[in-house]
């Protein structure tokens, strides 16, 4: 399809060839043209001239002039021969007039005028003159096509080495995209032009993207390990407070709060390292989704449709759908539903609230760690999303964020019906 592609870099470059050639060939061929004529103009002009001086030598001599040579009045001359005649010519020697029009097709005339006012009048041929520069335009033209026939497709051909190294380019920056922060361009070779620098900079780039990424994950893992230590320490402090007592409930809740998100941030740093491995089950997708969003506590409606047997990893899964619920009740208002049915290609899970919906910088840009858009839709550390949304990609899964037309937002979950990726082959669950 790259090669059949008019806006390909190639045929661009062919195009910008072919306009050159033919800018080239125009130039050419207009100056050729212009001094064949001028050449044919002046061989007429010669033959008219030695005509009528022999003619004019011979009236004088003999009062008579050659057959092919005749001999009239003024007032008998054609209406341009005579305009030329009274304008005069430059040498003082003779007028002409080039009748291009039928029935005298190029012929060239000539006037002389001798004693007694008469007018010597002799013409010439001119059409052997333009049919060789008409055979002079048409092989230009041909020159020209052919010339266009070989060298268009070199020049398609020239540029193939700079389309696959911007190709190469291209797929790099993809799989960068794609979370390959190993993928780079690589070296191009003994070339040393603008392709190069520009492969050597997103290198570069990426290198040093890499090194941030990696910092970060880093810095997140540590931070978090470090905190379990002391948090530990706190929850079995916070236990040991009376029950009943609101200022022990209080720390008791902020302690849980805390480790959960101890335990967040750890699962982002294990989903960012790419550590996380999926281990397939047949499961009961209806069943499983209806007893996850029971145990949530929430007042959550469950609806399932023709959703049979799933291949899947149910821990991942029970991730997704207890982080969409819990930020549906959280960020959105009720009634929340959650909807199972089975698709052609799996099945699919939807959780909808009837709040304001999504904010526009999610759906545009996805979930962002640490960040819950607007104040209208509450409060938290806004990385429930971002977890649902690393472990779909670990299930080899597809969630999407909407807006519903009559209000509220909608989460879907497309799960494939065979088993993603896995260590090793599907098993009943249980």
């Amino acid at each position: 399809m790259a090669l059949l592609n008019p806006r390909a870099l190639r045929w661009k470059v062919a195009a910008l060839t072919a306009a050159a050639c033919c800018a080239v060939a125009a130039v050419i061929g207009v100056l050729v043209h212009r001094a064949m004529a001028e050449r044919g103009d002046r061989t007429g002009h010669e033959r008219l001239s030695v005509r009528l001086n022999a003619a004019e030598r011979e009236y004088t001599r003999t009062g008579s002039a050659p057959l092919d040579v005749e001999v009239l009045e003024r007032e008998q001359l054609d209406a341009p021969l005579a305009r030329a005649l009274a304008a005069g010519d430059p040498a003082g020697l003779y007028a002409t007039w080039y009748d291009r029009k039928p029935p005298n097709w190029y012929w060239l005339w000539g006037a002389m005028p001798v004693e007694g006012g008469r007018v010597l009048v002799a013409r010439t041929d001119m059409s052997s003159e333009v049919r060789g520069l008409q055979l002079l335009d048409r092989s230009i033209v041909t020159a020209v096509l052919a010339a266009l026939l070989v060298v268009v497709p070199l020049a398609a051909l020239a540029t193939e080495p700079m389309n696959r190294r911007l190709r190469r380019g291209s797929r790099t920056a993809r799989a960068i995209a794609d979370g390959d922060l190993d993928a780079r361009i690589g070296p191009a070779g003994r070339a040393r032009d603008e392709i190069t620098e520009m492969s050597a900079a997103v290198d570069e780039m990426a290198a040093a993207l890499q090194r941030k990424l990696e910092g970060e994950r880093r810095f997140t893992a540590d931070v978090a390990h470090e905190l379990r230590t002391p948090l530990m320490g706190l929850s079995t402090a916070a236990g040991l407070l009376p029950e009943g007592d609101e200022v022990a409930e209080l720390v008791r809740d902020r302690a849980r709060a805390l480790n959960g998100l101890v335990e967040d941030l750890l699962e982002i740093s294990r989903l960012d390292a790419g550590a996380e491995r999926a281990r397939t089950d047949a499961v009961p997708l209806g069943e499983l989704v209806t007893d996850l969003v029971r145990r949530t506590g929430t007042p959550t409606g469950v609806v399932v449709r023709d959703a049979g047997v799933v291949g899947t990893d149910p821990r991942r899964v029970e991730r997704i759908v207890v982080n969409l619920v819990t930020n549906a009740h959280r960020h959105g208002a009720a009634p929340v539903e959650v909807t199972v049915e089975g698709t052609v290609a799996g099945a699919r899970i939807v959780v909808r609230d009837h709040g304001r919906g999504f904010p526009a910088e999610l759906l545009e840009e996805g979930p962002q760690r640490f960040r819950t858009g607007t104040a209208e839709r509450g409060r938290g550390h806004g990385l429930g999303l971002t977890i649902a949304l690393g472990q779909a990609e670990v299930l080899g899964a597809r969630l999407a964020f909407a807006n519903a037309p009559e209000g509220g937002a909608v989460a879907t979950l497309d799960l494939d019906g065979g088993p993603g990726p896995s260590d090793g082959p599907v098993r009943p669950a249980g």
